[in-house]
């Protein structure tokens, strides 16, 4: 059993869920680092533990219920009550509506929502017996409207209504709940994208860091910095906020 406030960051394997975990660790929290393959999140782990951190790799699929309350079950025994969530995990279906199946849009709604609606009502439980705790969801600027992702944008505002309703629930019992919407982050998901596009990442980058104000793209360090805050103790008076993280305005 871990003597540091214990976090569970989803999706924690690579980009910005890894480095959301390894900000947390280096706020001296133990981190559960969860993703679909527990072999995949061998890198965020060791990178953890390289930096005298502390984690363990789970894998589960936080779509399914049996899953989450196994994991969840599995870091309250081995590094003890996770107070800490960050909802990150996620997938890419993105196609324009006539063309959207009806399984893109399942397995979007899946992952993102209803992963997020079963990770913070398993850890909820651990919070409210503790008095204490920080729930920290990814939304994105898509949830403004994005062609191409009917999808991915009515999860993602659907996960802003979610976390306004955890804090105003959850308040009582000194539990947090904020979103972070991230613009344009470099990562490999984005990809994904710019292969749909048919455009080489280096000119998807490029093209995209024109048209943000501060005029470049975004790291996944930018966004683990927004989660830095939003878990710390600093934040204990802001709950059921959304913060873009877009390199300018946008909502």
């Amino acid at each position: 059993m871990s003597g540091r406030r214990v976090a569970i960051v989803t999706g924690g394997a690579r980009g910005i869920g890894a480095a959301i975990a390894k900000r947390l660790a280096a706020q001296d929290r133990a981190v559960a680092v969860i993703d679909l393959e527990e072999s995949a999140t061998a890198d965020t782990v060791e990178a953890i533990r390289a930096s005298g951190g502390e984690a363990v790799g789970i894998g589960a699929d936080v779509s399914r219920t049996d899953d989450v309350e196994a994991a969840v079950a599995r870091v309250a025994e081995e590094l003890g009550a996770p107070t800490f969530l960050v909802n990150n995990a996620g997938i890419l279906r993105d196609n324009l509506i006539f063309k959207m199946t009806d399984a893109d849009w399942d397995a979007v709604v899946a992952v993102h929502l209803r992963g997020a609606f079963l990770m913070s009502r398993a850890v909820q439980r651990h919070q409210v017996t503790e008095e204490w705790g920080r729930i920290v969801s990814l939304s994105s600027t898509s949830a403004l409207g994005n062609r191409g992702q009917a999808n991915y944008a009515a999860v993602k505002a659907g996960l802003q209504g979610f976390t306004k309703t955890l804090a105003i629930e959850l308040g009582r019992y000194h539990v947090t709940a904020n979103a972070i919407a991230p613009g344009f982050i470099a990562t490999d998901m984005l990809r994904q994208t710019a292969e749909r596009m048919k455009v080489s990442f280096d000119d998807f980058l490029a093209g995209a860091a024109k048209e943000i104000p501060v005029g470049r793209v975004g790291r996944p360090e930018d966004v683990a910095e927004a989660a830095a805050f939003f878990t710390s103790d600093a934040a204990s008076f802001v709950s059921g906020q959304v913060l873009y993280v877009a390199g300018g305005p946008k909502a």
